[in-house]
């Protein structure tokens, strides 16, 4: 009687231990790359410590060839597979759109070869892009050894980006929503308990090497009064207006290459790698992504003028190193950036009399979360991830409140997600998969959208879509002109993979 009542659904289950072992595999992997890039960089830190002592000048010229041949050695795996140029956040997002073929294995070895040689070197480029990209590449080798079909591999793919940004941040939540929120563009229930599942493996995996406080961890943070509320307007509004400004110019960087440097767009990566060398001599602790700046933050704001400096240096060498397409990162560098306007912003209100000198932390902390959600347009994530490493909920309201308006100030003056922006420069008009075959998309049906309590019938669905399957809780539902889509449904579309874009566009205004 028991049996024959009893139903046991197991899709979740695997959706979970296949998440597991991504998690677990990305783990390990994104682990390995954080630690060489680590003691790679430190290395240099001590070489450029070295060199710039009295006697030791000659030793510049090693350096000089050493970083043309990891230039040349980049340049010629650059060329070999393009797609590991960049963060590589926008490949992941193309290949979840269906605009972009990649193939998992040349990625892998490659990029994790590459981003350790190029960030490793002291260029200002974060790991956390390359992380996502390596944890998206073991996401889509399980799912081509297991056999799955394309929506699974999709979701493997987006699990594998989790855990590695989990992996590279030790921040899991805040993987999981950057997942959501900026790459999968939807909250689908078996995305991100899939994502979620591997994010917490690839975290353990992480913590068991690194231990358990995460990157950033910044935890003296004093709470802000009531009364320093109406700076956090000022601040929301500087940093939007500055991430539009950081959106523009980095989206100009490679057009300035290939006017500047008449070579192959491999080998714009030996430009900063010789530019780095000046910076190395003079302001060795101010190379890599920014994490150690961040920290050194959290205990010493230095003066409003020196904080000037470092963001002008930080900006430009960010541009640059980024603009080249050296395997590489912005997301750490966004985040030091916003860290030190924040500085910057509150120390100049210091000065100005109108904040005790004790919040100027505040202001720094708030400042890495307004900064990301500006440029990146996802401010669930950058808030997330600020709470992750401050620990406390008590800061989550300026949080809020900065990333809201900083999001605001860069939707009114004409900006787009920034990895958005990178998608749409890396296919161009000419190099999206021209194909006539179909695919199908998920999309949730969200509370009081359009789809919400309709019948299939009245719903203006976009053209060239056809709704093939309704999944609802555990059951699958076939379609009729007379089905009520309900809150919390998937509706399985079948569209023309030539059109994705277009038509994933138009679902969203659905929402």
């Amino acid at each position: 009687m028991f049996k024959r009542g009893f139903n046991f659904n197991t899709t979740r289950i695997s959706f979970v231990g296949r998440g597991l072992l991504i998690g677990v595999l990305s783990g390990v992997v994104i682990s390995v790359f954080r630690y060489a890039i680590e003691k790679l960089l430190l290395f240099w830190i001590e070489i450029y410590q070295y060199v710039g002592l009295p006697k030791h000048g000659w030793f510049g010229i090693i350096i000089v060839l050493v970083n043309i041949c990891i230039g040349l050695l980049i340049a010629k795996m650059v060329q070999q597979e393009p797609n590991i140029s960049g963060s590589g956040i926008p490949q992941v997002e193309g290949q979840l759109m269906d605009e972009l073929n990649t193939k998992w294995w040349a990625i892998l070895w490659r990029k994790f070869v590459t981003g350790i040689l190029g960030i490793g070197s002291g260029l200002m480029l974060g790991r956390e892009g390359p992380s996502i990209q390596l944890g998206a590449a073991v996401g889509q080798g399980v799912g081509y050894t297991l056999h799955l079909d394309k929506n699974d591999k999709k979701i493997a793919i987006a699990s594998g980006a989790a855990a590695g940004l989990s992996a590279a941040f030790n921040a899991p939540i805040a993987g999981v929503m950057f997942v959501l929120e900026e790459i999968y563009h939807s909250f689908s229930p078996l995305v991100w308990l899939s994502a979620l599942s591997g994010a917490i493996a690839a975290n353990g995996v992480s913590s068991s090497l690194f231990g358990l406080k995460p990157v950033l961890s910044v935890t003296q943070v004093p709470v802000l009064p009531l009364s320093s509320y109406g700076l956090l307007v000022i601040l929301g509004l500087i940093l939007g207006c500055f991430g539009y400004f950081y959106q523009r110019i980095l989206l100009k960087t490679n057009i300035w290459y290939q006017k500047i440097f008449p070579v192959p767009h491999a080998y714009f990566g030996i430009v900063p790698l010789l530019m780095i060398i000046p910076v190395g001599l003079l302001w060795p602790k101010g190379l890599g992504g920014g994490n150690g700046i961040i920290l050194s933050l959290g205990h010493v704001i230095p003066s409003l003028q020196i904080l000037c400096v470092m963001i002008v240096v930080r900006f430009i060498f960010s541009m640059v190193s980024y603009g080249s397409g050296l395997p590489g990162g912005i997301f750490l560098p966004i985040l030091t950036l916003g860290a030190l306007i924040g500085a910057a912003t509150g120390q100049l209100f210091v000065l100005l009399g109108w904040l005790e000198s004790q919040y100027v932390i505040d202001f720094m902390v708030v400042g890495m979360a307004g900064y990301f959600a500006g440029i990146g347009k996802a401010p669930f994530t950058a808030i997330l991830l600020i709470v992750e490493m401050v620990g406390s909920l008590t800061h989550l309201m300026p949080l809020a409140i900065v990333s809201l308006l900083s999001y605001l100030t860069v939707d009114l003056l004409g900006g787009e997600p920034i990895y958005t922006s990178l998608l749409k420069r890396l296919i161009g008009p000419g190099s999206f998969i021209k194909s006539q075959e179909t695919i199908t998309i998920d999309i949730p049906v969200l509370v009081g959208s359009v789809l919400a309590d309709q019948s299939v019938r009245d719903v203006p669905w976009p053209k060239n879509s056809l709704l093939v399957l309704v999944l609802r809780e555990n059951s699958s539902i076939i379609p009729h002109g007379d089905l009520i889509l309900r809150p919390g449904d998937q509706l399985r579309i079948q569209i023309e993979k030539k059109q994705s874009q277009a038509v994933r566009t138009q679902f969203l205004t659905l929402h």
